[in-house]
């Protein structure tokens, strides 16, 4: 673990950063200290340490990587966002696929940037944090919103699409029945026409297909 502790009181945006590349903690670390409004008040190596300090330090943002040593990052999103909902989390790290930018906002991130950023793209993400908004890199942002645009040429029908939603949600069988306003039996149904039309065995694979091909 590598921990540096500030004793500055008068600044109000604290940050801890969560990253397993020695280089790269020291590179944020001073890229944000540049600006006197921010407050990097300790890094860690890995989730599980900075777990055990969180309440006592706790931080106005996290910035994570994904992959760590030990607890994954989308892991320790979802743990942070439990142990202090209000502390915000953005992601800088160079994966850029589908599930782990979706997975790192279903986990609780407020942010998402690719480690081919630039410093300066790192103040202006932390500046739109704190000023409510949520930042990301371009490719991120075009992955998100082309997430809204359904695949005009999806094999299942608009009742499979709104169960397949359902369970991309994380909806139980009998949730997605009384939701849709039909038996249970009949959601198991189309469940199984959606695995067989999407060439699937299983709900997380369905879940992955839909997202990849915007079926959802």
């Amino acid at each position: 673990m590598e921990r540096t502790a500030s004793y500055q009181t008068v600044l109000t945006n604290r940050i801890i950063i969560i990253e397993d590349n020695a280089e790269l903690r020291e590179v944020y670390s001073l890229v944000l200290r540049s600006i006197a409004r921010y407050d990097v008040v300790a890094t860690y190596e890995a989730c599980d340490e900075a777990l055990k300090e969180l309440p006592k330090i706790k931080p106005d943002l996290v910035i994570i990587d994904l992959t760590l040593p030990g607890m994954s990052g989308i892991e320790g999103i979802h743990k942070i966002k439990k142990l202090l909902p209000a502390t915000k989390v953005m992601v800088v790290t160079v994966h850029d696929d589908h599930e782990s930018v979706f997975s790192s906002f279903v986990a609780g991130a407020i942010g998402y940037l690719t480690k081919d950023a630039d410093p300066q793209d790192l103040i202006k993400a932390v500046e739109q944090v704190f000023a409510g908004g949520a930042p990301m890199t371009p490719k991120i942002a075009s992955m998100i919103i082309s997430s809204f645009h359904t695949n005009p040429n999806t094999p299942l029908t608009d009742r499979e699409t709104d169960v397949l939603r359902q369970l991309s949600q994380g909806k139980s069988y009998d949730y997605i029945a009384i939701a849709l306003s039909i038996t249970r039996d009949t959601v198991k149904t189309h469940i199984r026409h959606i695995y067989e039309k999407l060439q699937v065995n299983n709900k997380s694979e369905a879940v992955i297909k839909a997202r990849k091909d915007n079926l959802v």
